[in-house]
């Protein structure tokens, strides 16, 4: 279990940050997607861990979604008595994750730089998706599940899943060509 949960915890966290925009609510998500799966799970197959955990963190990330709306309902009922301390901690995420894997970094600075520019963009380009759609695109193509994994994992049935990971790709299409990014000029790894 230990092996299965060190191997997924980057992407789940940036899967999570991805979904709710903030770096301490994906790290209680994540870690909370992890205590969930340990305690109920421990006794499973190891090929079946993969499925679960997704499952687990997406209900996690809709858990989330739901306790922010009741709060920001009573908040702003209550926002007249309060003091109105609204700390948004806007902090760039993407500058706290360390690559894991340093096979793909560009040797030359200048190939770093454009490296770091244009995954700078695909990631703003990713958070701009519909909650779904991000979701279904994360699932399939940076976890690289199949469409029924996938399906499984969303709750919902492989045609819903093929239809957001296309709207998903059209909509990244035309938002990284807007930026001057195609297919063609994304940097390849050394």
């Amino acid at each position: 279990m230990s092996a299965f949960l060190a191997s997924v915890e980057r992407r789940a966290f940036k899967q999570s940050v991805f979904a709710v925009k903030n770096d301490e609510s994906a790290l209680d998500i994540v870690q909370d997607s992890m205590m969930k799966i340990a305690e109920k799970y421990a006794d499973r197959p190891p090929a079946e861990l993969p499925m679960l955990f997704q499952r687990i963190l997406q209900n996690t990330i809709r858990d989330w979604y739901r306790r922010s709306k009741v709060r920001s309902t009573w908040t702003s009922n209550f926002s007249a008595f309060g003091s109105g301390n609204d700390d948004d901690d806007e902090r760039d995420f993407l500058e706290t994750l360390e690559a894991e894997d340093t096979t793909s970094v560009p040797v030359s600075p200048a190939a770093q730089l454009e490296q770091a520019q244009t995954l700078k963009i695909i990631e703003e380009a990713v958070e701009k998706l519909p909650p779904r759609q991000r979701e279904a695109f994360m699932l399939r193509y940076w976890e690289e599940l199949d469409v029924a994994e996938t399906a499984e994992a969303m709750g919902c049935s492989e045609g819903s899943v093929k239809t957001h990971c296309s709207r998903a790709v059209h909509a990244l299409t035309l938002l990284l060509r807007a930026k001057g990014i195609t297919v063609d000029s994304l940097p390849r790894p050394a």
